[in-house]
């Protein structure tokens, strides 16, 4: 038995519930890449670390809405059940979940885009300065 294997993997209609919840609070790079800017597209994509680091270049639709700065005023002009996906700097970074925290606390939907723009820049996707 290896240390792979030494804890048993979950049955299958475990692993199943615990990987469609997963997908209930993320999605990544590719997915959002995939259908951003077509009639897809059904979230917006939320860039939250900061205009400064937004304008030195950030996902291309993403809009500039910094963590610290998600009030319910800054999300009035949305309906209340649009679907935000937020990203910060990369996988180091918290601020995605912060801001999902403060979204969630709004009553909206919310899911993270995982990887961020380190994710992005990764999957050979490029950032577009502001």
């Amino acid at each position: 038995m290896s240390i792979v294997t030494e804890v048993a993997a979950a049955d299958s209609a475990t692993a199943l519930a615990h990987f469609e919840r997963a997908l209930r609070f993320e999605t990544d790079c590719w997915d959002v890449h995939s259908v951003l800017g077509t009639p897809e597209q059904d979230f917006v994509l939320l860039d939250v670390r900061g205009t400064d680091s937004y304008a030195r270049g950030h996902v291309p639709g993403a809009v500039d809405l910094a963590q610290r700065k998600i009030v319910a005023a800054k999300l009035a002009d949305y309906p209340a059940d649009t679907v935000f996906v937020t990203y910060c700097a990369g996988p180091h970074c918290n601020g995605a979940a912060r801001a999902a925290i403060r979204l969630a606390r709004l009553g909206r939907p919310v899911k993270i885009m995982t990887g961020g723009v380190t994710g992005w820049l990764d999957e050979g996707f490029t950032l577009v300065p502001a």
